[in-house]
C-alpha cells in the first residue's frame, strides 16, 4: 500500500504529481539510515549533495534511489536523467535526509561500496591509505579525497575507525568516495598484514620516526601503504612496530603538529611524486 498523496519512485519526476512529505513512509526509511546500526544491517547509505549524487551515479549499481527537491531536479536535469530513480520531496524532507545547514537539494540512497583487504590490495597496488583507528569524519573523509587526488589504489578504514558512510564523511570526501577501493577491516594488525602479503612496504606516520619524509626518496619510490593513526594519540607502539619504517614530517616552525589530514596529504603525495619521477 502507498499512502495518500505518495508516489511511487519514478525515473521520471515528471510522472510524480507532488512531493513527497517528511511524514511519508519511504522518507522515514531511508531517514534511518543516519544510523550506523541501520547502514550496516541494510548496506545502505546516504549520499548528500551533487557532487556526492555525480559520484555515486558513476558507479554501477551503486544509486538505489535519489530524492530531490523540484528547484534541484530543475538544477540537476543531468543527474536526474541518469538515476534509477528520482523521487520528488518538498523541502522539508529533504532536510530531514540532509545533516548538512544548508542542503543543495539532493540525497542519494546507494549501496555499500567496500570490500574485503585481500580483494583491494589484489592488483598490484602502489600507493594505499591505510587508517588506523581515526575517528573524526572529516578527517576521514579528507584523506579519502587526499588519497583519490594522489592518485592511490585503495583507502582501508581499518579498527575502530569511523564509519566511511557517516554522512559527514562522505560529504567530507567530495565524491572522491566512489572514485577508488574502499575496504574496512576491524583488525588493524590484519590489515597492515595484508598489505604486506601484498607487496608492500608500509610506513607509519609518526612524529617520532627515524625517516624523514623528504629525505626519503629511496624508499618512497617503493610500493608503499600509508599508516595513518588517531587524531589525538597517533599509532599504537604494537600497530606502529608492525611498520617497516616510521617516517616523520618535520616541523620547522612551532606548531606542535600537523593535523591529520594534512600529514596524510603530505605523505601521499610525496610518495606520488617520487612514484611518477623518471
Amino acid at each position: 500500500m502507498v499512502e495518500e498523496g505518495a508516489q511511487r519512485p519514478s525515473r521520471n519526476p515528471a510522472a510524480q504529481t507532488a512531493p513527497l512529505t517528511v511524514g511519508n513512509d519511504r522518507v522515514k526509511d531511508a531517514r534511518k539510515l543516519s544510523r550506523r546500526s541501520e547502514r550496516s544491517e541494510r548496506r545502505l547509505f546516504l549520499a548528500d549533495g551533487p557532487k556526492a549524487v555525480e559520484g555515486a551515479l558513476g558507479v554501477d549499481g551503486c544509486v538505489v534511489e535519489v530524492f530531490a527537491t523540484p528547484a534541484a531536479t530543475q538544477q540537476y536535469a543531468a543527474l536526474a536523467a541518469a538515476a534509477p530513480r528520482w523521487t520528488l520531496v518538498d523541502d522539508k524532507a529533504l532536510a530531514s535526509l540532509s545533516d548538512s545547514v544548508s542542503p543543495a537539494g539532493l540525497v542519494g540512497v546507494c549501496r555499500f561500496l567496500d570490500r574485503p583487504v585481500a580483494h583491494v590490495l589484489d592488483r598490484d597496488p602502489r600507493l594505499v591509505a591505510l587508517c588506523a583507528d581515526v575517528r573524526d569524519p572529516g578527517n576521514a573523509g579528507t584523506v579519502i579525497r587526499c588519497a583519490d587526488a594522489a592518485g592511490a589504489d585503495a583507502v582501508v578504514m581499518a579498527g575502530h575507525s569511523v564509519d566511511a558512510y557517516n554522512p559527514k564523511t562522505v560529504r567530507a570526501s567530495v565524491g572522491s568516495i566512489f572514485h577508488l577501493p574502499l575496504a574496512t577491516e576491524p583488525d588493524a594488525a590484519a590489515a597492515v598484514h595484508a598489505a604486506r602479503d601484498a607487496g608492500l612496504q608500509v610506513l607509519a606516520a609518526d612524529g617520532a620516526g627515524e625517516v624523514e619524509l623528504f629525505e626519503a626518496d629511496d624508499l618512497l619510490t617503493r610500493p608503499t601503504a600509508w599508516l595513518f593513526g588517531n587524531e589525538a594519540w597517533g599509532l599504537p607502539e604494537d600497530l606502529a612496530a608492525l611498520a617497516d619504517h616510521r617516517v616523520r614530517i618535520p616541523i620547522h616552525g612551532r606548531a606542535e603538529s600537523l593535523n591529520l589530514s594534512t600529514a596524510a596529504a603530505l605523505c601521499l603525495y610525496a610518495s606520488a611524486r617520487a612514484q611518477r619521477t623518471p
